[in-house]
């Protein structure tokens, strides 16, 4: 299970909308009063000799006990604004029903000692719980009636906010370590559990996991120790430091921690991020490490015996590692090769490696083959095959090798679909999670040597369908001419008469690829005579490397000028027109979001902006904000400041400007984003746009949307919904739920 990616992305980020409604009534809501006094305390920042002015720095210091009374007379705004919209009791209920609605999930499936363990969602439950079952002994596949639980962070905590971070079962499947956090934190201590009793055996290891590089951990063959990410502890390193410079140590069961073993990693980054896995037979470890978020990994592998070796450095352009049989080695390589070549490696103990001697098996073609820091399982590596995700840029596929090279049938997939998280079961044998925007999340057993794909017992079974609905894929043209993918949810054979309300999202950033969701509460949307739509934007990796770089850096504005493409797309194509859209994103996206909306004030009635980065001069001074400098750059940089400074959503908002009405949504604990990012930004939006209505909805209860508790969720989800109700003046016709 991966740790962390680094912004939040959104599964199809209409996902976190419902209950909209498609009638119009007349006229726009009323002015609204005015939002709460701000004060200014301009400070003014010299950058390469340009004068920046910062009217608001004030509000970016929390233990201030003046910012957080005006971030609590802002919520106060916000909800005497929200909570006074027309229709949002018939909202609250359907949103309840569909979010509550005994809707049962698995994720995140691990194999192990013959069991099969995953995180089950299953609401009205406000946090998902670890279980453990058995695999079928004649089919292999999962058999959830044997399903025990083995944590439940809801009997931890009765509040929900303790959340599993992720889990490793050791090797055979007797005890399993599990990291957890609370409030949105992401800072994850790891616990030891036995696997048949859900007994904890008093092995806490702490800081392993953080909202800033992740966490990970791996097991040795025999289960009694295991390797680990660790952050800095106690006096080790300055306050400063404490969210940086990630090591591995090793933990042996029934020791104190503080006699743990460091392994490797004083050499890293400061801004490293690891991952770990083993080989459970001959012991190996697999260390990948990145370089904050910018997509450049180092790679290096310790023996048996204990000695670590190098691998491949930053600038190899290896991505992704897998452990093979006989000290082998797979690896994806974007070298001279942007759309990705596997190679093999044979690692031997004690000598260098020569990655020019590295054996070509699987040549870069047409497709991206994905790689994926925080999802380790886009390349795995079974006794005799090797398993591969191809990006088709949007939509994914699985696709099966020989260890040699040699293509094998491809197994049986939907179109328009997103195919992924693929775990080894038995032998050969894997298990993988299909899904689309309108096909409900199932996991399958692929059995190569029969060629069949046998769906499990594990497959969503959602409280709405979405049978009257299609997708459409598009293309809308960017302002280079660039051709970008529009994924476009609709109801079958609708009129293009521009007269549909339209929610779009995009994200585009960090080689992060928008694949299809499924989401139970969009149905609500359709039925309500929504046209959904999802951009494929630069910035990601749906065309590989290329796609990636055009969107990052000094190139950043292709970003925006691709989402806006997109929007004027479905406005061109007759679904909908301006007056009738609404922009949604989170984090990255949420830099989307005031980046369009500044940029074109126009082109949209609405927008939602989750946790979303705004002052892109000072982002790089937080924790993680240093993780995003590979990514978007720093203003240490002459041409990187340039940039940044241009597509900067606070300081191009300019006075007396109409804007489209904004609701932003922070979280208090917020690892990723700092809250006041969003202050901010809404001071600045409130004092030049007072024509427009700004709202800023702060949860004292959640982070950047990991960990989130299902109640805190559900009312997100009601204030979004009726904000963007009412902003595009609809009446929500109420729905009698099929029986």
């Amino acid at each position: 299970m991966h740790a962390r990616s680094p912004m939040f992305v959104p599964a199809l980020a209409l996902a976190l909308t419902a209950a909209l409604a498609a009638t119009a009534h007349a006229g726009a809501p009323a002015a609204p009063a005015a939002p709460p006094a701000t004060a200014k305390g301009p400070v003014t920042d010299v950058y390469h000799g340009v004068s920046v002015v910062d009217d608001y720095r004030w509000l970016e210091d929390w233990n201030d006990a003046k910012v957080k009374a005006w971030s609590e007379a802002q919520n106060q705004f916000a909800r005497a604004k929200l909570d006074a919209l027309p229709g949002r009791d018939a909202i609250r209920e359907r949103v309840t029903a569909i979010m509550s609605a005994k809707t049962i999930r698995y994720r995140a499936l691990s194999v192990a000692g013959g069991k099969v363990f995953a995180l089950k969602s299953e609401p009205p439950k406000q946090q998902p719980f670890l279980v453990v079952m058995d695999a079928a002994r004649k089919t292999h596949l999962p058999d959830p009636t044997t399903e025990r639980v083995v944590l439940d962070p809801g009997a931890l905590d009765a509040k929900g906010t303790t959340a599993i971070d992720w889990f490793v079962p050791s090797p055979d499947g007797t005890k399993i370590a599990v990291s957890m956090s609370s409030g949105g934190s992401e800072s994850g201590d790891v616990h030891v559990f036995d696997a048949s009793t859900g007994k904890d055996l008093n092995e806490t290891v702490p800081r392993v996991n953080g909202g800033t590089a992740g966490g990970s951990l791996a097991w040795a063959p025999d289960g009694k120790r295991f390797y680990y990410t660790r952050y800095p502890r106690g006096t080790e390193r300055p306050e400063a430091d404490m969210a940086f410079y990630l090591q591995v140590y090793s933990h042996m069961l029934g020791t104190p921690t503080e006699n743990d073993t460091y392994e490797i990693g004083k050499d890293f980054p400061r801004i490293a991020e690891i991952q770990l896995a083993s080989d459970t037979k001959d012991g190996r470890v697999l260390a990948t490490v990145q370089k904050g978020d910018g997509g450049e990994f180092a790679v290096y592998v310790r023996s048996p015996k204990g000695a670590w070796q190098a691998v491949a450095d930053f600038p190899d352009r290896i991505v992704q590692a897998a452990l093979g049989p006989k000290n082998g080695l797979f690896v994806i390589s974007r070298k001279d090769a942007p759309l990705g070549k596997v190679q093999h490696l044979t690692i031997t103990p004690g000598k260098a490696v020569d990655l020019s001697k590295a054996k070509e098996l699987v040549a870069q073609g047409k497709e991206t083959i994905v790689s994926d820091f925080w999802d380790q399982n886009v390349m795995v590596a079974t006794p005799t095959r090797l398993y591969l995700t191809f990006q088709l840029g949007g939509p994914s596929e699985l696709r099966v090798f020989e260890h040699g090279g040699k293509a094998l049938p491809t197994p049986p997939q939907p179109p328009v679909a997103a195919t992924g998280h693929v775990t080894p079961a038995d032998g050969d044998r894997v298990l993988f999670e299909t899904t689309s925007y309108i096909t409900p999340p199932a996991w399958s057993l692929y059995d190569p040597k029969s060629g069949k794909v046998e769906p499990t017992a594990l497959a969503v079974k959602p409280p709405v369908d979405f049978d009257d609905s299609e997708v459409v894929r598009e293309f809308a043209t960017s302002k280079d001419g660039t051709k970008i993918p529009v994924n476009i949810v609709r109801r079958k054979g609708i009129a293009l008469d521009g007269t549909h309300p339209v929610l779009i999202t995009g994200y585009g950033g960090y080689a992060i690829s928008m694949t299809p969701g499924f989401s139970a509460p969009d149905r609500v949307l359709v039925e309500q005579g929504f046209v959904l739509a999802e951009a494929n934007i630069r910035g990601g990796a749906e065309y590989g490397d290329a796609w990636h770089d055009q969107g990052r850096l000094t190139h950043k504005q292709n970003v925006f000028d691709d989402f806006a493409a997109a929007v004027r797309h479905m406005t061109e194509r007759g679904y909908t027109k301006p007056e009738r859209t609404v922009i949604i994103g989170g984090s990255n996206g949420g830099l989307l979001m005031g980046a369009t909306f500044t940029q074109n004030p126009t082109i949209c009635r609405a927008a939602v902006s989750f946790v979303g980065m705004y002052d892109m001069l000072r982002s790089e001074l937080s924790a993680n904000g240093e993780f995003n400098v590979p990514e978007f750059g720093t203003v240490k940089d002459l041409a990187q400041f340039k940039a940044l400074h241009a597509y900067s959503p606070y300081h191009h908002v300019v006075d007396g400007t109409k804007y489209p009405d904004v609701l932003f949504l922070t979280g208090a604990n917020d690892p990723r984003v700092d809250p006041a990012e969003s202050r901010k930004m809404t001071a600045r939006m409130q004092a030049a746009s007072p024509a427009s209505l700004t709202l800023l909805r702060t949860s004292a209860s959640s982070g950047h949307g990991i960990g989130t508790a299902l109640g805190e969720k559900i009312e997100e989800t009601v204030d979004v919904d009726s904000f963007i109700f009412a902003e595009l003046g609809l009446t929500y016709r109420p729905v009698t739920p099929a029986k």
